[in-house]
């Protein structure tokens, strides 16, 4: 069974953190790496943020992790994903410092630019992702392969059955079809009035039947409005616009929910790396069977 922790990085900063990978792994064994350090402080969509704000020093920690782990593990690679906002010309110098980073950790590193919509996730989100492979191994280069699959919003949420409005007397069992088909009451008088234009800002941008769904990231009270204008979409259908499983539940109160459903890779982005990763360490002189099948 894999074990999860749900902890603070920085308060356990990589002493803590190898603390608890030994608790799991033993010492000595090849191990990768796999994370994203939170993106708002470099967000395009954060028309504030500023180079100098303190949540952009976590690519920092997170290099400062894989070095503490190097010093017991072998760490055979990294994987790193954030937004495309971490190159911009403000933030140019932290994103030199981590890909400077991880080469000065041994790794050859890859710089790629990746899209959902090409990974059959029908949502347009680019995002960077960083592959880092021990250096001197042999190693290929890390290529994800596109994948065909729904391209609309269409295909993805029409015909579903209409959700259950947020009550806090609300249950699992009282929502239809999936646990997560619920979503905020429609409170705006815009609501009512679905044949008018809703404006591309944020808190009332209306999804398009038959293009892809921006980007599924939402802040408070900006979940996208549904193709019909009536209402907003519900946490299980921007869980489809992810890719996420038809069988998979997210836990927590809806506001948990919305963070979890915004801050998740889409999982057939996720695993088209993932395979990438594991077509590269077969080239490598020291792969072993145990590493390809997980």
């Amino acid at each position: 069974m894999t074990r999860s922790v749900a902890a603070d990085l920085i308060q356990l900063q990589p002493v803590g953190t190898l603390e608890l990978v030994r608790e799991s792994v033993p010492v000595g064994a090849r191990i990768g790496v796999i994370g994203g350090p939170p993106c708002q402080g470099f967000s395009r969509a954060n028309t504030a943020s500023s180079a100098d704000d303190p949540r952009n020093e976590l690519p920092k920690l997170y290099l400062d992790i894989v070095e503490r782990l190097q010093q017991e593990y072998t760490v055979e690679f990294v994987v790193f994903e954030n937004v495309l906002g971490i190159r911009d010309r403000k933030h140019a110098a932290k994103y030199k410092e981590l890909v400077e980073g991880l080469r000065t950790l041994d790794f050859d590193v890859t710089e790629k630019e990746l899209c959902s919509l090409d990974f059959g996730v029908p949502q347009n989100r680019r995002r960077i992702i960083l592959s880092a492979m021990r250096d001197g191994q042999g190693y290929a280069a890390v290529r994800p392969v596109r994948k065909a699959g729904k391209k609309t919003v269409r295909e993805a949420i029409e015909g579903l059955p209409a959700p259950k409005y947020f009550d806090r007397k609300l249950t699992a069992v009282d929502i239809p079809v999936h646990a997560n088909h619920w979503t905020m009451r429609p409170k705006s008088l815009k609501f009512s009035n679905p044949g008018a234009s809703f404006s591309d800002g944020r808190s009332f941008k209306r999804l398009e039947w038959d293009q892809p769904s921006p980007t599924v990231a939402y802040g408070h009270r900006e979940i996208h409005v549904h193709p019909n204008g009536t209402r907003r979409l519900s946490i299980y259908e921007a869980m489809l616009l992810q890719g996420f499983p038809k069988s998979f539940v997210l836990e927590g109160n809806l506001s948990e929910q919305v963070e979890q459903v915004s801050n998740a890779v889409p999982p057939p982005l996720g695993k088209s790396i993932a395979s990438a990763v594991k077509r590269a360490l077969k080239v490598g002189k020291n792969c072993k069977a145990d590493v390809l099948e997980n």
